[in-house]
């Protein structure tokens, strides 16, 4: 199992039970934003599902997060060897990389992978201004609760 310290030991690999309900829980969000293509599993997997609209075509990565709400550089840190991982795909205007996460709760959280940082991003692919992620999780909640889901953070 892969160990990372994230303020405090936490234990997390790719195919554990909670990362293929993340995959499993991430297909209807990607269908929201267009056609998907899941990626074939194995060890040289590079990205898990790509999703196809009309511009960008964007390549991302489910993973479980077991501290959902950790500042973006400590989450770059600790996804470190994923981000360089997906670095290796070529990216322009129309090629995005992103990576999900979501917590055992079911809150989720997105963000694009750029050459040096992630930057938070919504559900959509559009940026969240720094410094607005509990207020956008709390207005996600609330619609959530209004659609009769209870979402934890």
């Amino acid at each position: 199992m892969d160990s990372r310290n994230l303020s405090g030991p936490l234990l997390m690999t790719h195919r554990s039970a909670r990362a293929h309900r993340a995959l499993r829980d991430a297909i209807p969000i990607a269908k929201a934003r267009g056609l998907i293509q899941l990626a074939m599993g194995g060890p040289e997997r590079i990205y898990d599902l790509s999703i196809v609209s009309k511009i960008p075509i964007v390549f991302a990565t489910i993973m479980f997060a077991p501290k959902i709400l950790a500042p973006v550089l400590e989450l770059a840190e600790y996804y470190g060897s994923d981000l360089t991982r997906l670095r290796v795909i070529a990216r322009d205007a129309a090629v995005v990389i992103e990576i999900w996460i979501r917590s055992r709760h079911g809150t989720w959280r997105f963000f694009q992978v750029t050459p040096s940082t992630i930057v938070e991003i919504d559900r959509d692919g559009k940026r969240i201004e720094s410094g607005k992620t509990i207020e956008y999780l709390a207005g996600v909640a609330e619609r959530e609760q209004g659609g009769g889901v209870t979402p934890s953070v």
